[in-house]
């Protein structure tokens, strides 16, 4: 019995720095998005917003700020977090997991891809928020703006896949290389809704904050159960011994 309990602390996830921070990551994004949440509901963030978003509009009609250029690319940009790309990136990168037999890994992938899609939608329906008025819209969209659904699909799938990409290699900057591309391509997607003025910044810090809770949440949870199985792998022999 020792020795199990020896074994389990050792192979706890608590036991380890990296669960410790991604504990606290989980615990600050979360607080965010509640704290943001509840300024959506009492709509008083609402006059600041609005600031923001015409301030990367002028002239009247209001057109994008910048070179005409800048719209098109916006548009390229806030496309990597669309829900055609991101399944195809998904659903690429789970068909490489499973041919090289790593089936959990690709379970992984697509639990978190598709918990944070259907978090986002009830999320969505839930604070039925309306999106910024038509005239400052480059991109026509209907659906609910609260939290932005590209902003947090994107943090959860970019993040989730950079953490199984830090897993390939021991060099910490490497690691921070992956983790930072990652980081950068979920600021671009949620900067260009912005730009484009189909969401609010609260918006996209709410999907942000959202999609790096879960992210993390899910990785915890693949982490704690890989190291319960490697627990069991490594006591089986000594309990055999006994």
């Amino acid at each position: 019995m020792v020795r199990r309990l020896q074994l389990w602390w050792t192979r706890s996830p608590w036991n380890d720095a990296v669960i410790l921070a991604a504990s606290v990551v989980v615990i600050v994004a979360t607080w965010i998005f509640i704290a943001v949440a509840e300024e959506v509901h009492e709509g008083e963030h609402l006059p600041l917003e609005n600031q923001i978003m015409h301030a990367f509009r002028t002239g009247d009609p209001p057109h994008p700020i910048g070179p005409p250029w800048l719209a098109d690319v916006a548009r390229d940009v806030t496309a990597l977090g669309s829900v055609a790309v991101l399944s195809g990136i998904v659903a690429l990168a789970a068909g490489y997991l499973l041919l090289s037999g790593r089936r959990a890994a690709a379970l992984f992938v697509l639990v978190a891809s598709l918990g944070g899609l259907g978090i986002n939608h009830t999320l969505k329906h839930t604070f039925d928020r309306e999106r910024p008025e038509l005239e400052l819209r480059l991109v026509q969209i209907d659906s609910f703006s609260f939290p932005s659904g590209h902003a947090m699909s994107s943090a959860t799938i970019y993040l989730t896949l950079a953490v199984l990409l830090t897993r390939l290699t021991s060099h910490r900057s490497r690691k921070t290389y992956i983790v930072g591309s990652a980081i950068l391509l979920t600021f671009l997607v949620g900067f260009s809704r912005v730009f484009l003025g189909v969401h609010y910044p609260s918006d996209v810090l709410a999907g942000w904050a959202a999609g790096t809770a879960w992210a993390q949440l899910c990785w915890m949870t693949a982490h704690f159960l890989g190291r319960r199985r490697l627990a069991r792998v490594e006591s089986a022999p000594a309990a055999g011994a006994s």
